[in-house]
């Protein structure tokens, strides 16, 4: 009779002792990279008041528990590319292989940045001479979320042949040359998914105070107050299809496509969802900046991207407690059919609204205008887009002497029937092709827009056409798939641009 609470006794006594145990988040596992020059932070779970110490290399840092298990230390003054074994004991002690110490970037957004190395560009050759062992890569599973997550799940991977295809190209190409130049460990964070709006990535309680996106929030709100009707249509659509299938497969004719189940049972496609799953149990890990390359799910709200994109870098800088860590991010690559005559397009104003966020501190953009692909929207030139996105880590984060952007508009003034454009970044300014500078547009009071003649004065570029005799306005590369060649002495293009603010037309 004694057995049952004997048993009991010992059950409790080893689930206490496996409560104990310390364990890590998927982040916290062997080839990590660990932050250099910043305080690398450490955590995990134990038993409560349990005291844990975390040993690498020489340095020690110790931490208890508190009341729910949660512990955190921070390792300061690391070597640079220190490379051994990092050590974490409570009641147990666990072993993390082949941690480097060099720089950590998170690497987001949607599929153009989900897009991996073996879909890129000589992908054969590119995957072949892989070799970079002081290159590191992290997945994140994906995940959509209700509420904010503690862990992810996901490996750290040593970049080699044999594991790069997996990598995010437009990451991979990044932080390559960032390894190489600077000759430090590089490790990629990598969490984005295709098909996904900013509102996704931003979280809910920055969403729900700001009334300008309150549309975004009352959106999501009725579809979830639309499920339960939805879903049972959905349950008797299914009953009808299987039915409707097998009298197709008995009579061979094609059978009729599965319905598609509703949203709002879950965070699928909900604001927040991914910044719950898959940002939120990032936050403790100590980064350098963010790259990101989104913005083609938010084309058709250009506008409101002009406040959400920039609110979204705040609110991650916020959540991560580092107001300065550099946020990085693509223009929308030229894609969709060109127009023989200028035009007004959701992307163009994207790329606008994008260019805009440049207002932020600590951020910097890498164009994509020239190297995109009118019949696919993921093209597979990713070695350009990463090594631009380097080039502005190399200047503005690492303060390397590397030009880093093409040509930025700064002003226009008007002298009678031409317009005299400035522009920053403009040293050696030419047409990439060596022909004519193509891609400029001028419009008078009319807002009816032509195509300009545009000749280079130095840092300045002087529009004109003899069909506008007192312009207005000029835009540059103002269309989804521009004909653009103006380029600097660096080879970088110039970003586009309009000197109006008028409204647009109906949405093309």
């Amino acid at each position: 009779m004694k057995t049952p609470a004997l048993f009991l006794l010992l059950t409790s006594a080893l689930t206490a002792a496996t409560l104990a145990e310390v364990k890590l988040p998927a982040l916290i596992s062997d080839n990590m990279v660990l932050q250099q020059d910043l305080p690398a932070n450490v955590w995990g779970l134990a038993g409560a008041g349990e005291k844990v110490s975390v040993k690498f290399a020489d340095k020690t840092a110790e931490a208890t528990a508190d009341a729910k298990g949660k512990w955190s230390v921070k390792l300061t003054e690391l070597a640079s590319g220190a490379i051994g074994d990092l050590t974490i004991a409570g009641t147990n002690t666990l072993s993390i292989k082949n941690v480097a110490v060099g720089e950590v970037w998170v690497c987001s957004g949607q599929s153009n940045m989900e897009f991996t190395v073996n879909g890129a560009l000589n992908a054969k050759d590119e995957i072949a001479g892989a070799n970079f062992p002081l290159l590191r890569h992290f997945t994140v599973l994906k995940t959509q979320q209700k509420e904010p997550q503690e862990d992810c799940k996901g490996k750290w991977e040593v970049c080699s042949p044999q594991t790069v295809v997996g990598f995010t190209a437009v990451g991979y190409f990044f932080g390559r040359q960032l390894q190489q130049n600077l000759k430090v460990p590089v490790g990629l964070i990598h969490s984005s998914w295709g098909g996904t709006a900013a509102e996704q990535w931003t979280p809910a309680p920055v969403l729900n105070a700001d009334p300008d996106f309150k549309p975004i929030v009352a959106a999501w709100e009725k579809v979830v107050a639309d499920y339960p009707a939805a879903k049972a249509k959905y349950d008797q659509d299914v009953l009808a299809w299987r039915e409707a299938e097998k009298a197709a497969k008995d009579a061979g004719t094609t059978p009729p496509r599965q319905p598609n189940a509703p949203r709002g049972g879950d965070a699928i496609g909900s604001p927040s969802g991914l910044y719950n799953g898959m940002i939120v149990p990032l936050l403790p890990y100590t980064i350098r900046g963010v790259t990101w390359y989104q913005g083609e799910s938010n084309a058709g709200a250009a506008t409101l991207y002009r406040k959400l994109f920039p609110t979204m870098i705040q609110s991650w800088r916020a959540a991560w407690h580092e107001p300065d860590a550099a946020f990085l991010f693509v223009q929308l690559a030229n894609f969709m059919q060109r127009h023989d005559e200028p035009t007004d397009t959701n992307w163009a104003r994207l790329r606008e609204a994008q260019t805009m966020a440049l207002q932020l501190p600590h951020t910097g953009m890498a164009l994509a205008i020239d190297v995109g692909d009118a019949a696919d929207i993921h093209p597979k030139d990713k070695q350009a887009v990463g090594k631009r996105l380097a080039l502005a880590a190399e200047a503005t984060v690492y303060y390397r002497d590397v030009e880093y952007s093409g040509p930025m508009f700064g002003g226009a003034q008007m002298e009678g029937e031409k317009v005299r454009l400035t522009f920053r970044n403009a040293e050696g300014m030419k047409a990439a092709d060596g022909g004519k500078i193509k891609g400029f547009a001028i419009a008078g009071a009319d807002r009816k827009f032509v195509w300009a003649d545009a000749e280079i004065a130095g840092d300045h570029v002087i529009i004109s056409s003899p069909e506008v005799k007192a312009p207005a306005s000029v835009r540059y590369a103002w269309a989804d798939n521009p004909e653009c060649n103006l380029i600097n002495a660096a080879g970088l293009p110039a970003s586009p641009f309009r000197t109006d603010d008028w409204p647009m037309g109906p949405a093309k």
